[in-house]
This record gives structure tokens, sequence and C-alpha cells, in this order.
């Protein structure tokens, strides 16, 4: 790859390599220790910093590595895969050799053939499997720049393949400005330039002496950015400074940028705009686009200072594409991307043409559209709602039929709220309004409105419900489709269940279509008969509701809209296999498409499930990812409402008493101000398991009864979970009528639906209130039925139960046996207030836990001890999971404790420490 511009009379270090030693060193010393390992590093700085000339110092250091490059592009945010596909272009020799269902991912990902969206983790396993086997010829040097601008699916992809590197000898660099990678992977952060380096680069960069005052305010403005130094030296030497003195010193390096394009002739920025418009870098695509143009090699060997032509197109800073590109005048741009799309090969790339053709059309052109609309299905297919809205929008705007355009602003509109842009969608469905006035189209904008809209707030239910009457004679489907949307809103926001029951009521009456019913038919059917029948009469229908969506069918949109709903009816049975498999395919689901819209809602089911398993540290996990990714606040299920009940779940888990009090009440401020009166609910029970865990048990039942056990609930709604801190708190303090009551609605669910986690609940809660040999019975029932679950917190609580009861009945050696498991179990989970309470009992039976502490705390237990010492073997997971009887998913958990407990990162490093 050529030296970077400003080499040549400086001798061997590029200009913007001045007083960038050390971070050569890292560099280089990574490029050596990749031979024996792989290794990941990430480039973090501020635009012109000079993270771009690090990067070229690194490839022209890379001497007997295959290189491949890929460079973020903010115009191609919306593609999926686009820079995936740019890094493995140069390794496409090893393609074949792939096994086929990672070829074949790959190939959907690339848009090489059609089919299903793949899964963003077999991606993930594609590209690492790929890379390991170009690496066996020889090394691998990987360079991402701009990382802030991949596609979500590149760098939810890339950020896999980064954890995911052993000992593949390959090196994995990126570039990125601010927070755009992942916290986890090594950071070396390129500042500014001290003061003497930066005065040693504007000597060096000046064509001749400098007048001292505009030296010192070079330098000053530039604040040890090397490319505003180098821009502004290079202004004040075309006697361009003075237009600048007069700004603020934060000067934008974009400026200095610009004024070198002034200095260019116009066909050298018509060549540099091709090459901005064109961001795969693809030289044959902006040669065969130049011919289109007129234009020679002249022009581009002129602007031969801002771009670098080789294997691929590539500017030579990181701020001139976007430059170039935001000074051209719109008709330039609009003539650039015709030659473009004539340039771009139909076959090969499909969608890029399009995107070509379209942003250089100057009015509404059907043709255009209908293949946006094209595009738009393939995005789809691949998994990216973002790259949908994208496609759609701008079918959108050159559609020139009035019925068509406002049919396509509707699905623009959704795909938008999906992604998470709920300002954009609203825009789309004004335009969707203006359409034709027959009553499906209209019904379907006035349910999405509803649905984005948080200001109509609890009335939003009923709009849906009067919505959804009218759709009946018209689309029984479309009908159905917006009862479920209607009794799935009235469950999160309706304070009065009774108002519940009514939307039930209503959509059980709803007329079916013709055929076979969809899942969406038969969650409608369940969910209905829930809020209105007892348990026992909607189990079978949620039965049905659940195997239908655990073979995973019905369209894309239909599984995002409605997967979520297949956990209720999962919980309403308590089955806890189903739960978390649908919580989990919902999870991923979200994840590989991009709706935002969702995520915090599926990221609060998947924690709370985990807080039931036991395993806080990925329940922490998702409640930072639930953060992380939150879309504007103004859509319900991104409120910080729910980004908090992650937080208030785990700091009730955990027995942090201060942290649950003042989230229980924020959750219930800022809950009840939108109408979320479930997540006010959770809240409450939160308190409740909080106070049971401290054996404040005064307390647990007033935080819980608030929390739709004892009231308004008639069918078993509200906090499913509930009852149990409820018949808990009440038995502790002599209360039992509200006990029994809450253990009649419990069993009643419990035995609807035959599951050993339902039905373990019940024993437990039933022996709470029982005596003699029944209660002795009871508990060993619970014991045996929840120990054949995932969910070990509720088999830790059972054990405590149980022991706390043997100790009352005088027979402390077998107490001492099931209160020593609780301990080990919730020592191990990390709930401290359940552990202390389980300590305070094992010592009243006589003997004396011992203290827990760091140190403790850090050492393995049996069970991890023995994962750890057959890993070391070189078993995999699933031969160390038939080994110890237990399953795969059992080894990944233990043995990632393993690993932050000993702090090492591989199997290999066990033998240090076992």
């Amino acid at each position: 790859m050529p030296e970077t511009s400003a080499r040549g009379r400086m001798g061997a270090i590029p200009w913007p390599l001045v007083g960038r030693e050390a971070e050569r060193e890292t560099l280089d010393r990574l490029l050596a220790d990749v031979r024996g390992g792989s290794r990941v590093l990430v480039l973090r700085g501020e635009p012109g910093v000079g993270k771009s000339a690090l990067l070229d110092h690194l490839i022209g250091k890379a001497s007997g590595f295959r290189v491949a490059i890929a460079a973020g592009v903010r115009a191609e945010m919306e593609l999926p895969f686009a820079h995936v596909h740019q890094l493995c272009a140069p390794m496409l020799d090893v393609f074949d050799s792939l096994p086929e269902a990672r070829r074949d991912a790959l190939a959907t990902a690339f848009g090489m053939h059609a089919g299903p969206a793949p899964d963003s983790s077999l991606i993930g396993l594609a590209v690492l499997d790929l890379l390991a086997r170009a690496a066996a010829e020889r090394p691998v040097l990987c360079v991402i720049d701009d990382a802030q601008w991949l596609d979500p699916a590149s760098a939810e992809v890339l950020a896999r393949v980064a954890r995911g590197l052993t000992d593949e000898r390959v090196a994995c660099v990126f570039a990125v400005r601010g927070a755009g990678m992942p916290p986890d992977l090594p950071v070396l952060d390129v500042g500014g330039l001290g003061d003497g380096d930066a005065r040693a680069l504007v000597a060096r960069a000046a064509p001749g002496p400098l007048d001292e005052e505009v030296r010192d305010r070079i330098l000053f403005e530039s604040r040890g950015n090397p490319l505003v130094l180098l821009e502004l030296v290079r202004g004040a030497s075309a006697g361009g400074f003075a237009a600048v003195s007069g700004r603020s010193p934060a000067v934008r390096p974009e400026d200095g940028v610009r004024r070198r394009l002034d200095g260019l002739s116009d066909d050298a920025r018509t060549a540099l705009l091709l090459a901005a418009a064109e961001p795969l870098g693809d030289p044959g695509v902006l040669r065969r686009a130049a011919a289109v143009l007129g234009l020679g090699a002249a022009p581009v060997g002129e602007a031969g200072d801002l771009l670098d032509i080789g294997d691929r197109v590539r500017f030579r800073q990181p701020l001139v594409r976007f430059a170039v590109y935001d000074a051209a005048a719109p008709g330039e741009r609009r003539r650039v991307h015709r030659a473009l799309a004539e340039a771009t090969d139909a076959g090969t790339g499909p969608d890029r043409r399009a995107w070509h053709r379209a942003h250089g059309a100057d009015h509404p052109d059907e043709g255009i559209a209908a293949e946006l609309v094209t595009s738009a299905g393939r995005a789809r297919a691949r998994g990216g709602l973002a790259a949908v809205a994208a496609f759609l929008r701008r079918a959108v705007e050159l559609t020139p039929d009035v019925r068509r355009r406002a049919e396509r602003a509707l699905d623009a509109a959704w795909a938008q709220h999906m992604a998470g842009a709920s300002e954009s969608a609203l825009a789309l469905l004004a335009v969707a309004e203006a359409g034709p006035p027959d009553e499906p189209h209209r019904a379907r904008v006035e349910a999405l409105r509803a649905e984005i809209d948080p200001a109509r707030g609890a009335s939003t239910p009923d709009v849906l419900c009067e919505v959804a009457g009218r759709l009946g004679p018209v689309d029984a489907s479309l009908a159905r489709d917006t009862y479920l949307q209607a009794l799935f809103t009235a469950v999160g926001t309706l304070p009065d269940w009774a108002a519940v029951t009514r939307i039930a009521a209503a959509a059980r009456k709803a007329p079916r279509a013709p055929g076979e019913p969809r899942t969406a038919d038969l969650v409608l059917d369940a969910l209905s008969l829930l809020y209105t029948e007892e348990p026992g009469t909607a189990a079978p229908a949620l039965r049905r509701a659940v195997a239908a969506g655990m073979r995973e069918g019905g369209t894309h949109a239909e599984q995002l809209r409605w997967q979520w709903s297949l956990n209720l009816c999962a919980m309403a049975l308590w089955d806890d296999e189903a739960g978390c498999r649908l919580a989990r395919d919902h999870l991923r689901l979200i994840r590989d498409s991009g709706a935002l819209a969702l995520l915090p809602l599926a990221l609060g089911m998947s924690t709370m499930l985990l807080l039931f398993q036991g395993d806080l540290a990925a329940a922490g996990r998702l409640n930072e990812e639930a953060k992380s990714k939150a879309v504007p606040a103004d859509v319900w299920t991104t409120s910080e409402v729910m980004r908090q009940s992650g937080n208030l779940g785990l700091a009730a888990w955990r027995g942090d008493v201060k942290e649950t009090e003042r989230l229980a009440e924020a959750v219930a401020r800022e809950g009840a101000g939108r109408g979320e009166w479930r997540t006010v609910e959770l809240g409450h029970w939160a308190r409740s398991v909080l106070y049971n865990g401290l054996g404040e048990y005064e307390r647990a039942l007033e935080a819980v009864l608030p929390a739709g056990v004892d009231h308004r609930s008639p069918h078993g709604c509200g906090v499913l979970w509930a009852p149990l801190e409820l018949i808990e708190a009440a038995v502790r303090t002599g209360r039992h009528e509200p006990a029994v009551r809450a253990l009649e609605r419990l069993s009643r669910a419990a035995r609807a639906g035959g599951t050993d986690w339902g039905l373990g609940l019940e024993a437990r809660c039933r022996a709470l209130l029982g005596e003699g040999g029944e209660a002795d019975r009871l508990y060993r029932e619970a014991i045996d039925r929840l120990g054949r679950t995932r969910m070990r917190v509720d088999l830790a609580r059972a054990h405590l139960l149980y022991g706390e009861w043997l100790r009352r009945e005088r027979r402390r050696t077998q107490a001492r046996g099931h209160l020593r498991t609780a301990l080990d179990l919730f020592t191990e989970f990390g709930m401290t207030a359940f552990a202390d309470r389980t300590a305070r009992e094992l010592q009243a039976t006589g003997e004396t836990a011992r203290k827990r502490s760091a140190e403790t705390a850090e050492e393995l237990t049996p069970q991890e001890a023995r994962v750890a010492a057959l890993a070391r073997t070189g078993l995999t997971n699933k031969e160390i999971a038939a080994r110890l009887y237990v399953s795969p998913r059992t080894v990944e958990y233990h043995l990632g404790r393993v690993f932050a407990k000993l702090g090492v990162t591989s199997r290999h490093a066990l033998d240090d420490h076992l």
C-alpha cells in the first residue's frame, strides 16, 4: 500500500505520525505477537487525531500478512452486513472450504443468493472460520477504520469475532470515535499531540517560515489535532488563514478540508464525489462511473493527495469523504449517483444499484420506487429493519400514485417505528393518512398511531378495540391482530382489570378468517380466555399457542410483534423451558432485526428469567444492554421506567435495600405518570422479594399487597410471582387468610399448567401452610420438582424454607443439610440478603456458618472445580456435560464463573491456577 502523501523530504516518518512513537511501538508489538496467537486492539480518538495514519503504519508493517480492510461509512449504516462483506472480500478464495451452513449464511448476508435471514451468531462463526482458514497459510491483519459508522449487523458480528479470536494468528484492529465499540475490548486512546510535537509538525509541514504569531494561533486553534494542524498550515501558506481567524478556537476539521477542495478543478471534485458516494471502494465501479461522466485519469491524479487507489479506493483522511459529499450541490450529487447506478452491475449488486438510482432521481419514478420495494424485501429477508425503513422511505418519496404511496408509507412507518425512529414513523403516517379512505387502510393507520403515540395514554386500548371492531366485517385477520394489540396494551397499562376483561371478552367475539389459524390467532384465543375464564379452561388454548410459537411459524413481522405475547402464555402455564426458549429466540430476532422499539421489553423478560435461574451476572449484562440500546423515551416500551425495572430486580435479588427503595420509588412515580401500571406493580413485588430475603416479613407483606395479588385480578393477572411472596410473608406474620386466598389462585394456575415449576412452587407454598407429615412431604415434593427445572433460585428458597421448618421441628441434623445447600446456592448467586438469612438459621441449629468474605467468594465451588478440571484436559463443553450429567449451557455457566474468579480468559491458562 502506498505511504501517506506527506512522506518524502521528511524521511521515514509520515507527518501525521510525528509524536506517535508509543502508539507505533504498540502496533509493531501487536504484529510480532500475533504469530503466536490472535490479538485485538481498538484505537480510540477524535476525528483527525491520526488513527487512520496509524492504521496505514500498521498495514505498511504487515509484511507477510494477508491484509483485509473495511471502513465504516455513514451512508452505509442502513445496509446490513455491508462492512463484513468489505472485510471478507480479500478472503473469498477460501470461501468454498467453509462448511455448507456457514457458507450459505455468508452468501445470504452478502446478497450472493436469496435465503432466510441468517442468524448473526452463525455469521460470526462463519467469519471466524473464514479468518482461521485464511490464517492457516499466513497471518491475517483485519483493519476496520471508522468503526462508529459500521452498519449495526456488521458491528455486532465484528464484535463477536473480536471476542472469539484465540489462537488463529489473526490481528483485528479497529479505529473508532468515542464509544463506538464494546467496552470489553482492549483500547489504545489516541489523544492530541503535546506542544513540542505539535510545533515540530508545524515546522515540518510549513513550506517556508511562518510568522510567530500565526504559528502560535495555529497551535492554539488546533489543540494538538494533527489534521487540523496540517490543514491550517496549508491554509496559512495559501493566504486563507484570515478567513478562519475570527472563528471560535474549536475549529472543525471539515473547514480545512473544504478549503483544500476549493483549490481543485471541477472534474477533480467530481472524481472525489464519485469516490465519496461509492463507499465500497470498488475501483472498477469508480472507473466505469468516471467513464460515464467523461472523466479521464487526470482529475483523479489531481486529487491524489486526498485519495488512494489500489485494490480498494480509500480516502487518506477520515473526514475527507464527508466533506466532499457535503460540499457538493444537490444536482451534482444526483448526477454522480446516476453514473454510479449505471456502473453498478444489476446482477451482483441490485440493492446498491437501486440505492444509487434512487439518490440520482429528481422526480417521482415508479420503476425506481418498485426496485426499492424489492430491495426492502431482500433487506427484510436478511434481517435489517433499518435498511427496510430506508428503502421504503425513499420509495414513498418516488411513488407517483397516491394510493400506492399511502400503502408504502404505512409499511415504511411500521419499519421506522420498529427500528426506534418514532418521529419519522409519525411523519410517514401523515403521508399514509392522505391516501384513499378505505376502511382497512384507515384502521391500520389509526392502530399504528395508537401504538406509536404515547399521548393517547390509557385510552389506547379502547382506541384499538374500537378500530378492531370496525375492521371485523372487512378484514378478519387484521381485526384479530388489532384486538391482540389492544389486549396486550391493556394488560400493560390499565389499572382496572375489569377493563382488561372487557377487552378480552370483545376479542373472543372477533370473527376468524378462513383457513388454518395463524400463531397470532392462537395467542388471541389463549389470552382472551385467560382473562375471562379460569386458568384450567384457558390451559389447552395456551398450550396450543406456545406449541405454535415453538415451531417458529408466521412471517418475520408477525414473530416480531407477537412472540413476546407467547411468553405471557408460557408464563401463565409456569412452563420454564418454553418461556426461556421463547424469550431467547425473541431477543435474538429483535437484535438481528434491529427492532429497537421492542428491545427493552424483550431484555426485561429475559432479565427476569435469568434472575430466577440465579444468573445475576448475565441478568446484569442484559440490563446494561437495555440502557445502552435505549431509543428516545417517547416510545412507551423504551421509557426510563422499563430500563430501570431491570436495575430494580437486580437490586432486590442482591439484597441492596437503599438501591431497591430508590428505584422502586422512581419506577412507581414514573410508571404511574405514564400509565404503565404493571411496571408499578413490578416495583411493589421487587420490594417484597427484598424484605422476605431480609426476614422483615411485615414490610414484605405491606409491599406485595399492591402488586395485583389480592384484588383487581380474579383471573390470575397482575405480577405472576407476587402470590409466592405474599404467602411466605403472610404465613410468617400469622395472617393465614390472605395466604390461603393467594394459594388458591396459585394452585389453579399451577395445576392448569401441570409443569414441575408451577407444581413445585405450589407444593412449597402449601407446605408453608401445612403441618406435620403433610408439610414434610410437600417440602420434599417441592425440592424434587424444582430440582428438575431451570429455576435454581426457587430451588434454593425451597431448601431454605424446609431447613427452617426442620429446625423448628427440632430435626437439626436434617435441617443443616438443606440450609448448607441453600447457603451455597445463594452465595453462588450473589443473593446477599437470602444468604444472610440462611446463615442465621444455620447458626440457630448449632452450626456456625463460615464467614463469607471477598476471599471465600472467589473460591471455586465443588461443581466449578470439577468443570475446570475437565476443561483443563481439552474436553469440549458438550463432552464435559456428558461426564457430569448436566447441560452444555450449565457447563458454560460454571466455566464462565471459573474464568471470572481466577482472572483468566482461556482454558489454556487454567494450568497456571489449578
